[in-house]
């Protein structure tokens, strides 16, 4: 498999698709410290203790927004020819979320972890929608079933991380669970700092800006292997998407 091929899937995948299954899981192991803060919160601000069913609702609130937002992630995909600026754009409400939910304890408001789910469901709904046409339209035709693969592989990976992540002997404790919350930041900044080293789709660049130049460059450089099997000489010419090898 061609290596920058790889690094993009790979890339796509940390500020994508794995921040979705880091995010599923994650919500699991602090569940009694985030109902022990809102029973907090409310006695401070109202100087009364909630009832258990203000407590459960809150906090269905915190785990059922997320897929509201990735309802409207997904709708915004839609929108987005662009693959790689929409990619880079889903690390904005990825960072937003993850300072709400790492700052609510400190701001007393537990309103911001409902707000912060909300928005990482944006992230994930958005990325889920564009990881895969966006890797696939780099890929050569041979190649697409396996480069596609890897959106279900981040996933699995993000959630095995999340888990582990929410052990007692990691982030699993009540003083650091809002860290555990924000931890989707890191691999919004990974994404963030590589994506833009990695060209455009070459489908976009051909088909929607009818820049043939910019598409050949950016299949040659997705197309550089570790090995001789893609060596094309410079004299021919390169078969570009919509052919029968691409």
């Amino acid at each position: 498999m061609s290596c920058n091929l790889f690094l993009l899937a790979l890339v796509l995948g940390i500020g994508g698709t794995f921040h979705y299954g880091l995010q599923v899981s994650i919500i699991n192991s602090p569940a009694e410290y985030i109902k022990s803060f809102i029973h907090e919160t409310w006695l401070k601000r109202y100087g009364s203790s909630p009832s258990e069913e203000i407590i459960t609702l809150m906090w269905s609130f915190i785990v059922s927004i997320y897929s509201i937002g990735g309802l409207l992630g997904s709708m915004l995909a839609g929108y987005f020819l662009v693959r790689k600026k929409a990619m880079l754009l889903t690390n904005i409400p990825a960072l937003l979320s993850s300072a709400l939910l790492g700052l609510s304890r400190l701001c007393g408001s537990f309103e911001m972890i409902i707000i912060g789910r909300m928005v990482s469901g944006v992230t994930a709904g958005m990325a889920l929608n564009i990881h895969v046409p966006y890797a696939g339209e780099c890929a050569p035709q041979r190649l697409r079933g396996a480069i596609a693969i890897t959106a279900s592989t981040a996933i699995a990976i993000g959630k095995f991380v999340g888990f582990a992540l929410g052990l007692r002997e990691a982030l699993g404790v009540d003083a650091l669970w809002p860290v555990l919350m924000a931890a989707n930041a890191l691999p919004a900044l990974i994404q963030l700092l590589t994506l833009p080293f990695f060209p455009d789709s070459p489908r976009y660049l051909l088909i929607d800006k009818k820049d043939k130049e910019g598409c050949i460059k950016g299949l040659l450089l997705c197309l550089q292997c570790l090995h001789n099997s893609w060596n094309p000489p410079c004299t021919n010419p390169l078969r570009l998407p919509g052919s029968r090898d691409h």
